[in-house]
């Protein structure tokens, strides 16, 4: 996961140079978890309320500079270390090494050829840096304690790490030294970096993230200051919101689950050398053998000595990407965008509408997804929009109509539309939703594709701006086309009577017009 390593190289060493008195930042932690506790904002209000919040995190941050625990050299020195540790603590370290292949970052290469599906990297439990690890370090008589902790293990691992990182003595220390100093999550962008991501769906997710950070931030700050069971943690005398901030990116970006030691449930867990790989298309290729007790990982594909090692990450979009991992993904085969779609409690068929999504089991008010690949929406997309579009006589048919429970299984099967009144009314639906996200956009492509070519342009910006024309091109633009082609196919199928068992509520005439007229937003 070298891609999240393109930072700045700590020089510094370790050890404090700034004098702050403990009490003067506990009052401000104070103040900032009053604000980040506060009711969420009104529409058009979040913007505010993450300016106000970030001039209190930075007014934090400037007091607490030269306070955090870093390591001298770069992170490609302590390379070495790592694999000796590895390999002395028995995990595979022939047949790889790691190498920066500047702009994805660090990563694995093939130092021989490695076949599909071979077994090349496995890493035992020992070496893995776990919620369980956490429980049974100098962090366990807290964790006992503080409710946080135990109910989220992402955060308790950030302690577990950071505990050991201001441990000299600590057995993940080779591996530790090899983590970046810092990442490209929103989490370090500039204010004027954030701007770019504003009216697109991302910026939600991303005020949200720096809240709950900054918020968990100023919380654990009077834990440890107050908390009896905190009086013998490393982090005492020495706890920044830039180790927090270090702390949980390095969590978000490199998380697994895994078994437990005994089979019965999953945990949280950092994986060394293995988290080295970076990302592209495919299949999970990462395991658990619980009888060698080990992370295991087979190949992806063929690669050649000389070539990176790559890994897939999982089904996660470039808004997924960019938020919790810190990069953007050209070719994204997973690319979506979200869409959140309800019935309204004052719609008069609302109590009918309910009734048939609860029996196909599917909520009133959900986020669903648009996908960039075939097809477009889910079934059970496909199934909330048809019984949303339904009329009184549709929903009756199926509450009540003869083979009424069959009508609900099929409500999510492309082949089987309830009739092409409702097929028309669902996909013009859709076009409507598409076309107002659309119309959220502030910029046109042309305009983004200019900045683009600012050869002052930071890295992060350049992301955020990428993954602005993401969701505005290649994601929601796409939709018009798909729409079309849905109720043209809806046409063909009508004229050639190959509907299914359902009755023809329209003329031909009113669909074509339907669809002659439908008015997307055009992109710029």
């Amino acid at each position: 996961m070298g891609k999240k390593s393109r930072v700045k190289t700590q020089k510094s060493g370790t050890g404090a140079t700034a004098t702050v008195s403990p009490k003067e930042i506990l009052n401000l932690t104070s103040e900032l978890l009053q604000k980040c506790s506060s009711p969420a904002p009104g529409p058009g209000k979040e913007w505010e309320e993450y300016v106000q919040i970030r001039t209190l995190v930075e007014k934090i941050r400037k007091k607490q500079k030269g306070l955090s625990v870093t390591f001298d050299g770069k992170r490609e020195d302590y390379f070495p270390d790592l694999m000796k540790w590895a390999s002395e603590n028995g995990a595979s370290v022939e047949g790889f090494e790691m190498v920066n292949f500047k702009e994805e970052g660090f990563g694995l290469r093939a130092t021989r050829d490695i076949k599909a599906e071979e077994l090349f990297l496995w890493v035992p439990r020992k070496l893995l840096m776990t919620v369980e690890s956490a429980k049974n370090s100098v962090l366990g008589p807290l964790y006992s304690q503080d409710r946080i902790l135990q109910a989220m293990g992402n955060i308790a691992l950030a302690f577990h790490l950071l505990c050991e990182r201001a441990s000299p003595n600590s057995f993940w220390q080779p591996y530790i030294q090899t983590l970046p100093s810092e990442y490209d999550t929103p989490l370090y962008f500039e204010e004027e970096e954030v701007r770019y991501l504003q009216s697109t769906q991302a910026i939600h997710d991303v005020f949200s993230q720096y809240k709950n950070t900054a918020r968990q931030y100023a919380y654990f700050y009077k834990v440890i200051q107050t908390h009896p069971h905190a009086n013998k943690l490393p982090l005492k005398d020495s706890f920044t919101y830039e180790d927090y901030r270090w702390a949980v990116s390095s969590v978000m970006t490199r998380q697994n689950q895994i078994p437990t030691e005994d089979g019965s449930r999953v945990t949280l867990a950092l994986i060394p050398l293995w988290d080295m790989c970076n990302h592209t298309n495919g299949l999970i290729t990462t395991g658990y053998n619980l009888e060698d007790d080990r992370c295991e990982c087979v190949a992806l594909q063929d690669f050649q000595a000389g070539e990176q090692i790559y890994i897939f990450y999982g089904t996660r979009s470039n808004a997924e990407f960019v938020i919790h991992s810190g990069f953007f993904f050209d070719n994204n085969s997973h690319d979506r965008v979200k869409i959140k779609l309800g019935v309204s409690k004052s719609d008069r068929l609302y109590a009918m509408k309910a009734e048939v999504l609860a029996r196909a089991g599917i909520p009133t008010s959900s986020v669903f997804a648009l996908h960039f690949t075939e097809p477009p929406i889910s079934a059970q997309l496909l199934a909330f929009l048809r019984v949303f579009c339904m009329t009184e006589e549709e929903l009756k048919e199926h509450l009540l109509g003869d083979n009424a429970i069959d009508r609900i299984f099929t409500l999510g099967n492309s082949e089987f539309p309830v009739s092409w009144d409702n097929e028309v009314k669902l996909w013009t639906f859709l076009e409507d939703r598409a076309s107002l996200l659309l119309k959220t956009y502030k910029t046109t492509i042309a305009e983004d594709k200019s900045v683009l070519k600012n050869q002052d342009l930071s890295a992060r910006a350049k992301m955020a701006i990428k993954l602005r024309l993401d969701l505005f091109v290649k994601v929601i633009g796409s939709k018009r086309d798909e729409v079309c082609f849905q109720l043209r196919t809806a046409s063909a199928r009508h004229k050639s009577g190959t509907h299914r068992n359902r009755t023809v509520l329209m003329s031909e005439d009113y669909l074509l017009n339907s669809i002659t007229f439908l008015s997307w937003v055009g992109l710029p």
